[in-house]
């Protein structure tokens, strides 16, 4: 599923990372990487926070949407 619907708080592991090579390496470059931990945080304005690598990063709805939980 794609992390857009995980709950805040819940912990989830990326299976996959979908979009184009370079959101992919966008995503990547922040740490979105297959077989990491992901968390929502908190959500404002239509954005995402989330935890990624003990670091806390802001991604748009869209963004969200291809990465895979």
């Amino acid at each position: 599923m794609p992390l857009v619907l995980s709950n805040i708080g819940e912990e989830n592991i990326i299976r996959r990372i979908g979009g184009k090579p370079e959101i992919k390496k966008y995503l990547e470059s922040l740490g979105f990487v297959v077989g990491g931990t992901v968390k929502i945080v908190a959500e404002t304005g239509g954005n995402l926070i989330v935890n990624v690598k003990e670091t806390r990063v802001a991604i748009s709805r869209e963004m969200a949407q291809k990465i895979m939980v």
